[in-house]
C-alpha cells in the first residue's frame, strides 16, 4: 500500500466509539441526554390540512348587513362567538342542502342590487 492510500484510508476510516463509562452516575446522564435528542414530533391537524383561502369583496344592502349583526348577537347569546365570514360560510352550507326549487325561491326573494363600488360624490 502506498503512502497516499494509507493517508486516505486513515482519514476515511470511521472513528471507533469511545467505551461507555462504567460509573453508575454517568449512565443516567447518558440516558437523559439520549431522551433530549429524541423529541416526539407534535402533529397539528390544522397544519397538516392547510386550506387555501380566497379574499373577496361584495356589495350588499344595509338591511342584509344588519342581519349579519343580528345573527352574530344570536350566536353570542347562545355562547358562540362567530365572525362575519363564518356566518356567511354557514349560510352557504345551509343553501347547499336546499333543492333546486327551494334555492330558486330563496334567490328570487332577495332584492337585486347594482354590483360594484358606489361612485364618489363630486367635491
Amino acid at each position: 500500500m502506498t503512502e497516499e492510500n494509507a493517508i486516505i484510508k486513515s482519514k476515511a476510516a470511521p472513528a471507533k466509539p469511545a467505551a461507555a463509562p462504567k460509573s453508575a452516575a454517568a449512565k443516567p446522564a447518558l440516558a437523559v441526554a439520549a431522551k433530549k435528542n429524541k423529541k416526539p414530533k407534535k402533529t397539528n391537524s390544522r397544519a397538516e390540512i392547510k386550506v387555501k383561502v380566497v379574499r373577496d369583496s361584495f356589495t350588499m344592502p344595509q338591511s342584509d348587513y344588519v342581519k349579519i349583526a343580528e345573527l352574530k348577537q344570536v350566536c353570542l347569546n347562545a355562547g358562540l362567538h362567530v365572525k362575519k365570514s363564518e356566518l356567511l360560510r354557514a349560510g352557504l352550507h345551509a343553501l347547499e342542502k336546499l333543492s333546486a326549487a327551494q334555492l330558486k325561491q330563496a334567490i328570487t326573494r332577495i332584492e337585486q342590487i347594482k354590483t360594484g363600488r358606489p361612485r364618489k360624490a363630486d367635491a
